[in-house]
């Protein structure tokens, strides 16, 4: 394996970061997730006492926003071109803008799918909804029963883009690291 680009995603409250820090703590190259600064940026910026699930409600620019996101996490990719880490792991790909986005009923053009076919990942782990784990907090503002339309939509999206998504077992975190790497060693 040499520069291999891996997806970790999954739906809000599933875990994934938690398995990100994981396979970061084994010694693997990490890229992590920008948009929980962005929602706290923007929610600051906006009314940061309206509840709701969709953060572009606190921009100004919904599209902007999603624009700022999907080439920050190209940027990410370009970044990880040049690494010499075998194993490149992201805290969500580029994909997901798409998923969220046709989550919240937005309209994107062909900037944005252009993007996602002119960087391609080589694996998609995807954490599902695990009610059991589930927390809300000031940046995850979704319910669960949003993060589980919001994981049919991720699911969707990356198999649009030609991927077939590996579903990360509901187990205690270091299983799931062990699970993610052991799938890895066999590719």
């Amino acid at each position: 394996m040499n520069n291999f680009k891996v997806v970790i995603t999954g739906a809000p409250g599933t875990g994934k970061t938690s398995i990100v820090n994981g396979l970061e703590d084994k010694g693997l190259l990490c890229f992590h997730e920008i948009i929980r600064d962005m929602t706290s940026q923007a929610k600051k910026e906006g009314n940061p006492e309206t509840m709701v699930s969709n953060p572009l409600v606190f921009v100004d620019d919904a599209l902007q926003f999603n624009k700022d996101l999907l080439y920050g996490r190209a940027a990410h990719f370009k970044k990880s071109i040049s690494s010499k880490a075998p194993i490149n792991i992201f805290d969500r790909g580029i994909p997901d803008v798409l998923a969220y986005m046709d989550f919240f009923d937005q309209a994107y053009d062909l900037e944005f799918t252009s993007v996602c076919e002119a960087h391609k990942y080589d694996a998609i782990f995807i954490a599902p909804p695990w009610e059991e784990i589930y927390i809300s907090d000031n940046e995850r503002l979704e319910t669960f029963d949003e993060a589980q339309k919001i994981h049919n939509a991720l699911m969707h999206t990356y198999t649009q883009f030609g991927y077939d998504p590996i579903i990360i077992p509901k187990k205690p975190v270091h299983e799931r690291v062990s699970f993610v790497l052991e799938t890895l060693n066999q590719m």
